[in-house]
Parts: structure tokens; sequence; C-alpha cells
């Protein structure tokens, strides 16, 4: 059966990008193959986009390093035709064909269960940015700060990780502060629940102080760079900063000091090889926060395949808001 696919290929300076009609026999080894219905694009699927990215290992590739979808062949007792699953991260779309096609097949650890009531579509607009928000929430919640704790900042709000972390942390009582640069958007932040909204350059702003007046009793951050500095130095005694993304800069310019007078914390979120017995867990907890929410409300775009280089070049020029969802077929 033939199947359509976004793929890129390398040779030398030589780079393409297109869509590719290819054969069932141009799938991997694997255990489960299955159905695409949905896919969706995050920052690294930009990056995949491009001739100098670094995240592509091998190629030619089919990239997506996220999809959901229904299960049409399995040699894995866990998993049967008909059953609603979706995955995230490992080397798909980098190492191993992606979501951005109609046909997937991957080992079955790389598996979860879609909950009941999450659709497809739904899954997709949580996808990595979700799973990493999720993540990033529980390292809050098992450091003990909860709700009553004081007000969590969220840098890089309108992106995919900020915003579905926005969206979470207001449903689960938390007092939200979100940062952007986008001034246009503040009431689509305050409709996922920000109480409160901060300019960019407040939160990358450089500071030769070591410490600055207590602020927040948690940080999400899928900024980095100054930014996460920022928050270290702002964070009350006790609490956490839980960072997870570089488009702001690798480099961190900050002291011991928010460590070892404040007992502040800071967590890596890696959302990639997250052992998958966890990921079940995470994804019925995502969809127990949304219950009875628009999540959809979420996607600023839906697009085909052929729409993925124009996105991708978006996302990674800051101007995407919220999540762009891929339909393959």
């Amino acid at each position: 059966m033939a199947y359509r696919a976004f793929v890129v290929d390398k040779d030398g300076d030589d780079f393409t990008a297109s869509v590719q009609t290819l054969e069932e026999s141009a799938l991997p080894r694997g255990d489960v193959t299955v159905g695409v219905e949905w896919s969706d694009l995050n920052y690294k699927d930009g990056l995949a986009c491009t001739p100098n990215g670094r995240v592509v290992t091998s190629y030619p590739m089919t990239l997506g390093i996220d999809f959901a979808g229904t299960v049409v062949e399995s040699s894995d007792s866990r998993y049967a035709p008909g059953d609603a699953v979706v995955a995230t991260g490992y080397d798909l779309g980098t190492g191993h064909p992606g979501g951005y096609a109609e046909r997937v097949r991957v080992p079955a650890d790389w598996l979860s269960p879609r909950p009941e009531g999450l659709s497809a579509e739904e899954a997709m607009t949580l996808g990595t940015a979700g799973i990493t928000a999720a993540m990033s929430i529980d390292a809050i919640e098992k450091a003990g700060i909860g709700p009553d704790a004081g007000p969590v900042i969220v840098s890089g709000a309108t992106g995919g990780v900020g915003s579905t972390a926005v969206a979470m942390l207001a449903a689960r009582g938390y007092t939200v502060h979100a940062s952007t640069g986008k001034a246009a958007e503040h009431d689509f932040l305050r409709e996922l629940g920000a109480s409160e909204i901060l300019d960019r350059e407040e939160l990358s702003a450089e500071s030769r102080r070591p410490l600055e007046s207590e602020r927040w009793a948690a940080g999400i951050d899928p900024v980095g760079g100054p930014t996460t500095a920022t928050m270290l130095r702002q964070t009350k005694y006790g609490g956490l900063v839980a960072v997870s993304g570089l488009a702001g800069g690798v480099a961190i310019g900050t002291t011991v000091m928010p460590f070892i007078l404040r007992g502040v914390s800071l967590v890596g979120i890696e959302s990639v090889y997250w052992p998958g017995e966890d990921r079940p867990r995470l994804w019925a907890r995502m969809a127990e926060d949304f219950s009875g929410a628009n999540l959809l409300d979420l996607v600023e775009a839906r697009i085909g395949l052929e729409d993925v280089p124009e996105a991708g070049a978006r996302i990674l020029a800051g101007g995407v808001r919220g999540r762009v969802l891929v339909q393959p077929s």
C-alpha cells in the first residue's frame, strides 16, 4: 500500500524537502504499524526542515516527532488493530521515520494508549509540547509547591509548551504569570488562565545582581538563556525553575546565590527519551486537566504536508501562537 510522507534529504550541500509517495516496503522494522490521523509542529520539527538544523541524524528522513492514530498491524500483544495510540519523542522524525506520513511503523515501547475521551486531534494539540509542560508541572508538584505557594511564571507563553503550561496550571488552581513578546496576544493568554502578563524583555534583561526580589514560587521556562537566569534570581525561597528549551540561548549567566541562599532548584526537562512506562500516567493527567475544556482553542492552524516548510520557518521565527496541527491525509 502506498502512502504520502513529507521527506527531507541531504547530499553534501544539496538539501530537499518534499511530499513523496512511498511504498509500504519503505517503512522500517518495528512492532506496530499505525495509520496516522494527526501530527503537530514543534520547534524541533522546524529545525529539521532546514539544512543546518542539526537534529536529523540520517537522510532521507520522514519528519514529524509526534503522531496520533490507529493501529493497523501489530506483532506485540499490548496493541491490536483498531487501538487508539499516541507517540512522541524517541528518534521519531530525526533518526526514525516520523509522523508526517499517512503510515508509520515503530517499536511498541514508543507507543502509549490514547486516553478515552481524547481525540487524535486533541492529543496532537498536546503532543511533545503538552508532555513537556506536564513534566514541568509534575516536577513542581513533586517539590511540594502547590497553588498556595504563590504565582508560577511561564516564559514563551504563546508557544506550544508555554501556552499548554498556562492552561494546565490554571486548571490545577495555580496563579499564572505569563511572559510574551507579542502584545497582541495578551487576551489569548488571559483566556487560557493567565492573571498577569509580562513583557518578554522584563525576563530577558541582563543584571549584575546575584539575587533580586522574590516574585514567583516556581517557573516553567521553554526559552532558556538570560530568561532562565532572571527566573532564578527572582524565584522565592525553596522554589523551582523547570527549563526545557533554548530558543533564547544556551548560556545562563547566573551565580550560585539562588541555590545556596534561597534553596532554589533548577530542573532540566527532557521529554524525548523519558521512560515509556511513565508516559500513560501523564497522558491520563492531561486528559483529566482538559476534561470539559475546549482544548482545540490552543490550535492556531491546521495544515497539510505541503505546508510544513512554511510553518516550520514561522515557528523558528517565533511567529506561531499556540499549536499548529498537521494532517497527513
